[in-house]
């Protein structure tokens, strides 16, 4: 399987790179080869080589110069994630999360590729107190919900057999994630203060990888979700990493209007499994994830 993975410097992004190329992070040699034994191909453009927003480069790192090579699937995992940074930067957030995602969407196109496209569970408004499904209509209440979810809208239109996979709560090895911030926070406060009215499902990256290649490999299209198993609010996932690293820090639960950010987050966005599970892939449950990231700290 030949991929191009836009995104391979990012906490998913390592991630990918590992699976793809064979090894994971315990050194153990797969081989590189998918199940049907062909070797695997990977070209991960930095994102000075491709920067999502000159379309003239995006085409060039998936079809080539002369268009004479393309990938079987390009995943796009580089996006602006900061959130609350995206609500002052609103141009710079469309330019990046949809706009390149369109100049992406519609390179695949010329070239005759499958594109995978990370988004959000920030396409919700969280008023459902039941998991989202793949179907449900999107109401984003952020500047970064609104350019995920309209770049969701705008690749269903130039692709309709992309594959679009939500997910949520990363976490991983090699960047900023909560279980890092709660780690370092803990080991030099002795009480920590974590809201407890916004439930979600922490996700592992390494998790999200390999079920990231696995959709590829299934030919997967439509909106998947993907997350680990199980939910939890901030303050139970804050706690469960305080008791898991032995640190004496007490956890204690406060509300989200006594932490105001600039952007609005889902108070619920547990996406359901239902879309994963038709492919017959499955996710661990969050606290197996949490114990294995820790485990490699």
């Amino acid at each position: 399987m030949r991929v191009t993975l836009f995104g391979a410097s990012g906490l998913l992004g390592r991630e990918l790179v590992r699976e793809l190329s064979g090894n994971d992070r315990r050194g153990e040699d797969r081989s590189g080869e998918d199940r049907s034994g062909q070797q695997d191909l990977l070209i991960a453009p930095s994102s000075q080589d491709a920067d999502l927003r000159d379309r003239a480069r995006v085409r060039e790192s998936i079809g080539g110069t002369k268009g004479d090579f393309h990938s079987d699937w390009v995943i796009l995992a580089a996006a602006y994630t900061d959130v609350d940074g995206c609500e002052s930067n609103r141009d710079l957030a469309f330019a990046v999360n949809c706009e390149g995602a369109v100049h992406v969407a519609e390179a695949v196109r010329e070239f005759g590729s499958r594109l995978l496209f990370l988004s959000t569970d920030y396409v919700f408004d969280g008023s459902k107190r039941s998991p989202y499904q793949a179907s449900d209509p999107r109401n984003p209440t952020s500047v970064y919900g609104e350019s995920k979810a309209r770049a969701e809208e705008r690749l269903l239109e130039i692709l309709p057999e992309v594959c679009i996979v939500r997910t949520s709560w990363l976490f991983g090895h090699g960047g900023k994630c909560f279980p890092a911030t709660i780690l370092k926070l803990a080991a030099n406060r002795a009480e920590l203060s974590v809201v407890n009215d916004q439930r979600g499902s922490p996700t592992f990256t390494r998790d999200l990888a390999s079920a990231l290649v696995q959709l590829c490999r299934a030919s997967a299209r439509g909106v998947v979700h993907v997350t680990n198993s199980g939910n939890c609010t901030w303050y139970e996932f804050a706690r469960e990493i305080v008791l898991a690293s032995g640190l004496p820090a007490k956890v204690k639960p406060v509300t989200t209007a006594e932490f105001p950010r600039p952007a609005q987050r889902p108070a619920y966005s547990v996406l359901s499994p239902d879309s994963l599970h038709a492919y017959n892939i499955g996710m661990p449950d969050w606290r197996d994830a949490l114990r294995r990231y820790l485990a490699d700290a």
